[in-house]
């Protein structure tokens, strides 16, 4: 998966954490960001990153993810290959 396709893909999980609560509350307090900085840093690829380990540690909102995108956890897994910070295969 190119980069941009990750970024585009990390930036719709962004916005299904942020539509939920109790899922941006969880992210804000283990990422330690304010609201505010999470605005602000919404397209940097490490923030993106970031929101796709998060996505990646919580198997129900993952699976919600998956299937309102219509799309397999695989492609979740590829795209946080494609971002910075991933560990080797």
């Amino acid at each position: 998966m190119l980069g941009s396709a990750a970024e585009t893909l990390a930036l719709k999980a962004l916005t299904r954490v942020a539509g939920d609560p109790g899922a941006l509350q969880r992210f804000l307090l283990l990422s330690g960001l304010e609201l505010e900085e999470l605005r602000n840093r919404a397209a940097e690829p490490e923030l993106l990153a970031a929101v796709l380990d998060f996505l990646l540690g919580d198997d129900d909102l993952l699976r919600d993810f998956c299937a309102s995108a219509e799309i397999d956890s695989k492609v979740v897994h590829a795209a946080r290959r494609a971002l910075p910070g991933a560990a080797p295969d």
